[in-house]
């Protein structure tokens, strides 16, 4: 077919046309609004709470769903560990330490509703101290004597003695201020002041909370709209999840010998932070032959910490000479006091009247460090002729029962999570049932004074006697390992409590 020439007031019209049909593209295309950041976060965690209360049971998992994003505290804890204001805005110490007066933020509410104020949070702090609290920290309120609420704004705590950790103890997950119209349902359906609201618990699935609306600090507002908590306990589950775009982020990665698999990932990046999570293989110190100082020095120095490490965690962990871990105030390095050594070991335990060593046994809770330092533990002290049998025992239940409620047991190993918790070798009962006068009045020194640099020269002595005494083997502090898709930023890189604060948490364009 030939194609005719167009007449000329065609070529026009189809002229007229095709700029038309160009210039209305460009319309549409400066009318496209740019892609939106997300808003959305699915998040990873190996465990799953046992409820959502933190002032009602222990375990960590809690605080990590809850604490800074349902529930606040008068103060808080920031990723340097420092104390900072929350729903007090300011306050003052007396000059003796026994008058603490708050003054609170105004014109705050309960997710539900109910108003904070002073009457609130006496009602939180009475609750946490009162004869029947439940509270895991219980002792962190013992010392106040009374409560004022003299205004609305002003809470006025009185103290039977000095405490000068008490504000750093207020910033705790276990001191997070409640409503006392809901606390009876927190644990299922928690009712917090926080940037997030709950909004469902599928057991054994997810939680899932959404952006609080009328949150009182506008400064602060979450920049996410929705978050989801996916609770995933096998390590290759995780990282399979993370691989997929199942998860965005995990930020305490489960398998430290898994971490390398991400390495060349486009879209995934790897971080290793600091904890207070310290190892440690706790004796019974009431039983034989474990009441012997000399055995438990033998002991720790036929440990090779850094063989631990190697065995247990990939390499990846610090290790410690002491209950103590580098992030804290008043840090000493004390590996050294008590250096691997095993031949020194073998004489000790001769001198203890074990020249052919004995033979105990270890309750190893089913966690994967656990096991793992057990078993390189078990081939070193057999060559200084110490037989150590292994026994897994089921976490948390019946650890909790054999060890810290029945003290059933001659050795055990831990991760103690919280952080500054020297003091529990002070503490009469614990499963240690290590008893030293002297250890206990540095401890009760230290709450004398709220000067920093006095209690960090307290907190020194305190770590040496620990480490001169050795109620437990100090092996490691676990590094904090995070995985999270490199869009995403605000997440904490290291873990000053244990906690997965979601506040300043956003999505890059």
């Amino acid at each position: 077919m030939i194609k005719l020439p167009l007449a000329p007031s065609m070529r026009l019209v189809r002229r007229l046309s095709l700029g038309a049909a160009v210039s209305a593209g460009l319309v549409m295309l400066s009318l496209a609004p740019a892609e939106a950041a997300k808003t959305t976060l699915n998040l990873g965690m190996t465990i799953e709470p046992t409820g959502l209360d933190p002032t009602v049971a222990a375990p960590v998992a809690i605080g990590q769903v809850t604490w800074q994003n349902v529930f606040e505290g008068l103060v808080t804890i920031d990723e340097s560990g420092k104390v900072q204001p929350q729903l007090a805005k300011s306050w003052e110490v007396s000059a003796d330490g026994l008058t603490y007066t708050f003054k609170l933020q105004p014109g705050v509410k309960f997710h539900d509703g109910q108003a904070f104020d002073s009457a609130s949070a006496k009602f939180a702090l009475d609750r946490a101290r009162g004869k029947d609290s439940v509270n895991p920290q219980k002792r962190f309120f013992a010392s106040i004597a009374s409560i004022d609420t003299p205004d609305a704004e002003t809470l006025v705590l009185h103290l039977s003695a000095p405490t000068g950790s008490l504000l750093y103890w207020l910033g705790w997950p276990a001191s997070v201020m409640v409503a006392p119209n809901s606390t009876a349902d927190d644990k299922t359906k928690p009712v917090g002041t926080g940037p997030f609201k709950f909004v469902s618990w599928a057991k054994g699935d997810k939680v899932e909370l959404e952006k609080n609306a009328d949150y009182w600090n506008k400064a602060a507002a979450a920049k996410l709209d929705k978050v989801t908590f996916r609770f995933i306990a096998d390590p290759q589950a995780q990282a399979a999840a993370l691989k997929s775009g199942d998860v965005d982020a995990i930020p305490e990665f489960a398998a430290p010998e898994l971490m390398t698999s991400f390495d060349g990932d486009a879209r995934l990046i790897t971080k290793i932070g600091n904890t207070e999570l310290k190892v440690v293989a706790g004796m019974n110190n009431a039983v034989k032959p474990f009441d012997d100082k000399r055995v438990r020095q033998a002991l720790m120095m036929a440990i090779d910490r850094k063989t631990v490490i190697d065995g247990a965690w990939s390499g990846l962990g610090t290790p410690i000479g002491s209950h103590y871990t580098p992030n804290d105030p008043g840090y000493v390095d004390l590996t050294g006091k008590l250096p691997y050594d095993p031949e020194k070991a073998k004489a000790l335990l001769s001198e203890a009247g074990y020249p052919n060593g004995f033979t105990f046994t270890i309750k190893s809770p089913q966690m994967a460090y656990a096991p793992r330092s057990a078993q390189v533990m078990q081939a070193m002290l057999a060559e200084i002729g110490v037989t150590m049998n292994i026994e897994p025992t089921e976490f948390p239940a019946k650890w909790v029962q054999d060890v810290m409620k029945d003290r059933a047991f001659e050795m055990t190993i831990v991760a103690h999570a919280e952080p500054m918790d020297i003091d529990i070798y002070a503490r009469d009962p614990y499963y240690f049932n290590y008893k030293n006068p002297a250890f206990n009045d540095l401890l009760k020194k230290v709450q004398e004074t709220a000067d920093p640099a006095a209690q960090a020269k307290i907190y020194g002595e305190a770590q040496t006697i620990l480490a001169e005494d050795v109620p437990a083997l100090f092996l490691f502090v676990m590094p904090k390992l995070g995985v999270w898709d490199k869009k995403l930023k605000g997440l904490w890189e290291n873990e000053p409590i244990p906690s997965n604060v979601l506040s300043n948490v956003s999505w890059e364009d």
